[in-house]
């Protein structure tokens, strides 16, 4: 399995808070580098793993090669479907946990997850979503333009047992409205709980191919990972829909609201 490391600059030797990225189909782990630096300056070690049908970054998938099962049937979906994905995450985590070179580099108390797409649908299944996949130790999910539809034709968000916040964009017609529409995956999931829709933002505004909406995901990403993995206080964008989002949705230890301008 190949693996992109993003490291910060070594200060003092202290273990640093981690977070894992699963690409979206077809995509690879470097696809995300905007993210991945963001995240390195905010002192996250970041580790992304090139999943079985990764198309670029050396990645042994092909543009025509189909999914295991059709994005538009999900209830043909099941915890089997893209099983090799989660192995792929636990098998990291296990490897690294057992290697002297990162032992003492990486606080495992601090575990954030972060995915694009059917990556998205990756770290929401191990956040409990799927219950045998459940990866322990998750201290948060950053869930972006996600998949949902198998868990919602199963009814298995209940089961999530870590925050998340959703990303979804006002240009992302397929994957957005079946997290923002009533009764959708953020209803569906318990609290904490967030959902950020970002302005002019596509399916690839989270990838490097994106030309908008990066500050936005970044800003509110950050804020969250930092909130839940380091146990930071709150940033004021977790509360407040800043000039980026269109819509803010919160539910959690810092009260409930929804905010937006739309209709």
């Amino acid at each position: 399995m190949a693996v992109t490391v993003w490291e910060p600059d070594a200060e003092g030797g202290a273990a640093r808070p981690v977070i894992v990225f699963s690409h979206g189909f077809h995509g690879c782990a470097t696809q995300s580098r905007f993210l991945a630096a963001a995240l390195v300056d905010a002192g996250y070690i970041v580790f992304a793993p090139n999943h079985r049908d990764a198309t670029c970054d050396g990645g042994a998938g092909r543009w025509r090669d189909p999914p295991e099962e059709s994005f538009g049937r999900p209830m043909a979906w099941s915890e089997q479907t893209y099983a090799s994905r989660a192995d792929d995450i636990r098998r990291l985590v296990d490897a690294l946990k057992q290697d002297e070179a990162w032992r003492g580099r990486i606080d495992w108390s601090r575990l954030g997850l972060v995915g694009h797409s059917l990556g998205g649908y990756t770290v929401l299944g191990l956040a409990g979503a799927w219950p045998g996949w459940k990866l322990a130790g998750v201290k948060a999910v950053l869930a972006l333009s996600p998949y949902v539809q198998p868990y919602l034709a199963r009814g298995s968000l209940g089961g999530l047992s870590a925050p998340v916040m959703y990303q979804g964009g006002t240009y992302d017609l397929f994957m957005t409205p079946a997290v923002r529409r009533h009764d959708g995956a953020y209803d569906r999931s318990p609290a904490p709980k967030y959902y950020v829709e970002l302005r002019h933002a596509g399916h690839l505004a989270w990838t490097d191919i994106g030309a908008h909406a990066h500050a936005g995901i970044i800003a509110y990403g950050i804020a969250f990972l930092d909130h839940y993995v380091n146990a930071s206080a709150a940033d004021s964008r977790l509360t407040q829909r800043s000039g980026e989002a269109a819509i803010l949705r919160y539910a959690s230890d810092l009260g409930t609201a929804a905010l937006s301008d739309k209709p």
